[in-house]
């Protein structure tokens, strides 16, 4: 049997991530400089960073896929350095990319990769329908995967990192390129997973999913943590209320851009459509001021306001930019500036950095959390056998 040891009370306490100065270096880049993270069990926590910040990697280090060169680090209670084993075995990964046989149907991927972790024929069969129910695709699970849209092809991968209930789950950028419903239905079964007990740790490029979700966040750039709160710390951090204004004349926006960043001496942001300008403002007197000079300079506004900030707005000001659409590849990049294709001094490791696009799953080990948590379809309690090898009538094609 596989069923992992009740945890003790001690155990039970520690944090789900203990991370204490995690560094990784590829060459003279350094992907990640000094990163302290505190992640409490059962939470969903986010990480937001522009494009190269060094989310991907961090998320690689705590998931046992690349080394780091300093720090250290506890996963569910085992270490990177001298257990790494042990958090493999309490983690699953789910990447940017579904890596599902596309030639076989929905049932049978499930079905094949409970048989790989050991489970009995009735028991893989009974744990594939517990999660088709669970993320509401049923009705798709005879279908061949090919023929599943992009939403439910990322419910089915979320799925298959849940054949054997991890203690934390970590999802590189959950929802990109879903639909708005399609998202909505990946929210609601994160948000299940985390009141089950699962630990999240995700890295996401839409502000509003870190708002909706995440009890923390945690805001990295060039590598470093530069900021860790709720939503509501984060925007109260700023310490200051945004200005947005509307003009008239779109075609004026530059020169609006331009008197409101030298009055207010803060960066402009612009709306991806219209002529809406919004920018930070120390003091109400500073925004009428500005507001008064863009008049006077000709400028006529549709509409203005003063308010809170977002948590966009949020990011911007600490990061001096919006957070990319474009994947993150850190290690592709350092690889480019060294002249390697993976880690410094151990090409020969099994996790290098060949492997830097998480376009295959970590999902190793036993996999359950504590034990404590309650029962549903998206946790497993059926019993894993010491049997591993596939029934004949189980599926024979690999996942890719």
């Amino acid at each position: 049997m596989r069923d992992a040891s009740p945890e003790t009370p001690q155990a039970t306490a520690s944090p789900a991530i203990d991370a204490h100065g995690l560094v990784k270096r590829y060459g003279a880049l350094e992907a990640v400089a000094g990163i302290d993270l505190e992640v409490p069990r059962g939470m969903i926590y986010a990480i937001l960073g522009p494009n190269g910040a060094g989310k991907t990697t961090l998320m690689r280090l705590l998931a046992t896929l690349a080394r780091p060169d300093e720090g250290t680090a506890q996963v569910m209670g085992h270490d990177l350095a001298t257990d790494p084993d042990g958090v493999r075995g309490s983690i699953a990964m789910t990447g940017q990319f579904a890596s599902l046989d596309e030639d076989l149907t929905g049932r049978e991927n499930l079905i094949f990769l409970a048989r790989l972790w050991g489970f009995g024929r009735q028991a893989a069969r009974q744990r594939a329908d517990e999660l088709f129910a669970a993320f509401e695709l049923t009705e798709a699970r005879n279908r061949q995967v090919k023929d599943y849209s992009g939403g439910m092809r990322r419910r089915l991968d979320i799925a298959a990192s849940l054949i054997v209930t991890p203690g934390v789950l970590f999802l590189d950028e959950p929802t990109t390129g879903l639909d708005p419903t399609a998202r909505l239905r990946v929210w609601k079964m994160i948000r299940q997973l985390a009141q089950s007990g699962v630990t999240v740790l995700l890295t996401t490029q839409y502000l509003e999913e870190a708002d909706q979700l995440a009890e923390r966040i945690a805001v990295i750039d060039r590598g470093a943590k530069i900021a860790e709160g709720t939503s509501r710390e984060l925007k109260a951090a700023t310490g200051s209320g945004f200005l947005h204004v509307t003009l008239s004349d779109p075609k004026r926006i530059d020169a609006a851009a331009e008197l409101l960043e030298a009055r207010l001496d803060s960066p402009v942001q612009r709306a991806p459509e219209g002529a809406r300008l919004s920018v930070m403002a120390k003091t109400p007197e500073a925004a009428n001021a500005a507001i008064a000079a863009l008049v006077a300079e000709g400028l006529a506004l549709e509409d203005f306001a003063m308010g809170s900030p977002s948590l966009e707005e949020v990011f911007f000001a600490l990061t001096g930019g919006a957070p990319s659409a474009e994947p993150e590849d850190a290690e592709s990049d350092a690889a480019a500036h060294t002249g390697t294709d993976g880690d410094a001094g151990s090409a020969g490791d099994a996790r290098s950095d060949a492997d830097s696009d998480l376009r295959t799953d970590t999902r190793s080990g036993s996999g359950t959390s504590s034990g404590s948590a309650p029962s549903s379809n998206l946790t497993s309690s059926a019993n894993v056998d010491a049997d591993t090898t596939p029934s004949p009538d189980s599926p024979q094609k690999a996942r890719t």
